[in-house]
């Protein structure tokens, strides 16, 4: 018996097909003893039958490693050859499971990414497989899905490439597809979020195939429905924005939540006392003009709201690398004069009511200015945290909220309660 361990280099996976259906009384042994890419790549060679009679043998993480090798048309193919509805619904129910493992792990782009970037539309077929074979192999797919598929090439179960529509055409139907293969840019589902980025944003209008760590196909993302996603929700987690861990979910045990949150928590209570100090120095101010409790609340709801739009403007540029510390200052001079014109606008607009509520002019002007100064000062400091966090090596989302609504409240108080006691006393 030959033993494939020994082999010097993969086997042609048509020799190996031949041998495993010459070979019924030690099929199994010799499929062991093949490594996983000639056990893939011989599979697809061999007869029903004798694919049935293997499969009939093998354990539960065998076939699944197994199917992890073949694109989803084709795993449920393989599937339907196991006679047991049983097996083969525990089976279809673990593949599920692991593809979906890998899947999430595109939720650090965004909390939809598993259901919009992963594409499962592509035909996975050997190098030597024939046009014609493809032809039947497209024809096939497209009855059942009703979309023609992107066409994937593996050799002996790895990766190498695609094949366009436009090189078939007029080609001879025993031609192999090894011959049409052209590279396609790739990454590994588990790659660094930041290598996953730049490799989309080298190529905008284009296609990503996401990899196994062993080099099978778990799927294919095109990049300009990343880049919008991206630019809807930035690469920096949105749970980073209120202190909580990229990591944690909700089935997470309540230590780990504790664990995760209670030091955010902490500082924000370090930084709530730090905002309360400032109104308590206008704490005369208060007692006499009782009306400026009132309207404390919308001070620092506006400044809280237009610094979080400024964060998220410039945590969407850094996250994708359009934007650092050195070149950054244009971007907060543009957020101070956004904030200063919305200023304007919002603080009339509340300078109008808050008259008509009170009728005194003088209060309105006194709100209707402190709001123009909170919203620079939210833009401001909505710009440059985050970049300040970056420079220094800090993830620019992670809890930025605590120190920038710190500011508004910090600023917001002061100049309305500062303004109050210099124009109303």
């Amino acid at each position: 018996m030959y033993n494939y361990v020994m082999a010097p280099k993969i086997l042609p996976a048509v020799f190996i097909a031949k041998e495993l259906t010459y070979h019924p009384t030690d099929r199994l042994e010799r499929f062991r003893n093949l490594t996983l890419d000639e056990q893939a790549a011989s599979f697809e060679k061999l007869s029903p039958h004798v694919q049935q009679s293997i499969l009939e043998k093998l354990h539960t993480n065998e076939i699944l490693q197994l199917l992890d090798h073949f694109d989803l048309q084709k795993a449920e193919n393989v599937l339907a050859r196991i006679r047991s509805q049983r097996r083969r619904e525990k089976l279809a129910v673990r593949l599920k499971s692991e593809l979906k493992e890998k899947a999430e792990y595109f939720l650090r782009f965004h909390p939809k990414a598993e259901l919009h970037l992963l594409n499962f539309n592509y035909l996975l077929l050997s190098d030597d497989t024939s046009v014609g074979e493809t032809a039947d192999a497209i024809g096939e797919h497209y009855k059942e899905v009703k979309r023609l598929p992107e066409i994937l090439v593996h050799k002996d179960g790895k990766f190498v490439g695609e094949v366009l529509f436009s090189s078939l055409v007029r080609e001879n139907n025993s031609k192999k597809l090894g011959g049409f293969v052209v590279e396609v840019p790739s990454v590994y589902y588990q790659s660094d979020l930041k290598e996953i980025i730049a490799v989309f944003k080298s190529i905008k209008n284009g296609k990503v195939v996401v990899l196994d760590t062993d080099d099978s196909v778990v799927g294919v993302i095109y990049t300009e429905e990343a880049l919008e996603l991206l630019g809807k929700n930035p690469g920096a987690s949105l749970y980073n924005f209120a202190g909580v861990a990229d990591a944690e979910r909700a089935a997470d045990s309540v230590w780990s939540k504790v664990s995760h949150r209670y030091k955010w928590l902490i500082i924000n209570l370090a930084t709530g006392f730090l905002a309360a100090s400032v109104v308590s120095l206008f704490e005369n101010v208060l007692d006499k003009l009782v009306l400026l409790a009132i309207y404390m609340p919308i001070v620092a709801g506006m400044g809280g709201n237009a610094s979080a739009q400024s964060l998220a403007v410039m945590v969407r540029s850094i996250s994708v690398g359009e934007i650092e510390l050195k070149n950054g200052w244009s971007a907060i001079r543009n957020e101070v004069l956004a904030g200063l014109i919305n200023g304007l606008l919002i603080g009339i607009l509340v300078a109008v009511v808050a008259y008509l509520l009170n009728q005194d002019y003088l209060f309105g002007l006194v709100i209707g200015v402190a709001m123009v100064i909170n919203l620079v000062i939210a833009g401001f400091f909505g710009a440059l945290v985050p970049l300040l966090m970056k420079y220094y090596g800090k993830d620019p989302a992670t809890s930025a909220t605590i120190f920038i609504t710190t500011a508004t409240d910090v600023f917001g108080f002061l100049s309305f309660l500062g303004l109050a006691s210099i124009i109303l006393l």
